[in-house]
């Protein structure tokens, strides 16, 4: 899945958008594929904002000629993941230079978090044998913990220094916030936004993922704008609680606001016995 992330100008903070849909337009039988969506959704992003700086991260699965050819032709900077069972040939020239002594290496070591990064990387080297046309810059990452070691890798089109590996990692996993606090929000706290077949007129399941994209939205907005509604969440613990409690509340009273919503989720409220809505003529 396509997801951009806007560079801060101090080039420090990577902020992920909102990933592309691969929805056709109503009517059409079929929905298309991950590399046509990420074709259009490049397309309408430099189109609106022609003067925004861009990095697109994705996973594996877009580290190829074509895709890499398209981000470039409309001047979008890249780091995509890279596995060694996808790109055997680019691992080997890593492991060559290793043997050979000329494998740039770099290690930070996080005392705080108890971690230690260790880092491989080479420029200017092909793609694959059947892209040597497409240059990259591959990275190796390990996260070694007390009794854990992960192993990440990219390639990007930016050069790799000592200077700025560390940051170009920290862009490569900020697709797994994208993935975390994004799709699994969608999943699994309380918004039911699943996997589904079918766009077209038959069904209406565009219809209800746009509706749920925007609670999303105006939720996210106010858990970072509405300190009310984070002393909510943090009092009832979990937004599936939060979301189940709201529910409660509307079916049950005629709230004026969602200010009086977070008010009565957080100072309380009394409850009341039903008063019937008998026809007494």
């Amino acid at each position: 899945m396509l997801g951009a992330a806007l560079i801060h100008p101090d080039q420090r903070a990577v902020i992920p958008l909102m990933p592309e849909p691969m929805v056709n337009r109503d009517g059409t039988a079929k929905n298309d594929c991950e590399r046509h969506a990420a074709k259009r959704f490049v397309a309408k992003l430099c189109q609106d904002h022609p003067h925004l700086t861009c990095l697109v991260t994705e996973d594996s699965l877009s580290s190829n000629a074509p895709h890499i050819e398209t981000l470039h032709a409309h001047g979008l900077h890249d780091i995509l993941g890279g596995k060694e069972g996808d790109h055997a040939s680019l691992f080997q020239q890593g492991q060559a230079a290793e043997h050979a002594g000329r494998g740039p290496y770099d290690e930070r070591h996080d005392r705080a978090a108890g971690l230690v990064h260790r880092f491989r990387f080479l420029n200017d080297v092909p793609l694959n044998a059947s892209h040597a046309d497409v240059r990259v810059n591959v990275i190796e990452h390990w996260e070694m913990g007390h009794d854990k070691v992960q192993h990440c890798s990219w390639v990007t089109d930016s050069r790799v220094s000592k200077r700025n590996v560390y940051q170009l990692m920290r862009g490569g996993r900020a697709r797994w916030k994208i993935e975390n606090e994004t799709f699994n929000t969608l999943k699994n706290q309380g918004y039911h936004c699943e996997h589904t077949d079918g766009h077209g007129e038959p069904n209406l399941s565009v219809v209800c993922a746009t509706s749920m994209m925007l609670a999303f939205l105006v939720d996210r907005t106010q858990q970072l704008c509405c300190a009310l509604f984070r002393a909510v969440w943090a009092k009832l613990g979990s937004k599936r609680l939060l979301w189940e409690r709201m529910r409660a509340l509307f079916s049950t009273y005629a709230l004026e606001s969602m200010h009086e919503l977070w008010e009565a989720l957080w100072y309380g409220y009394e409850r009341h016995r039903p008063r019937l809505s008998t026809d007494t003529s």
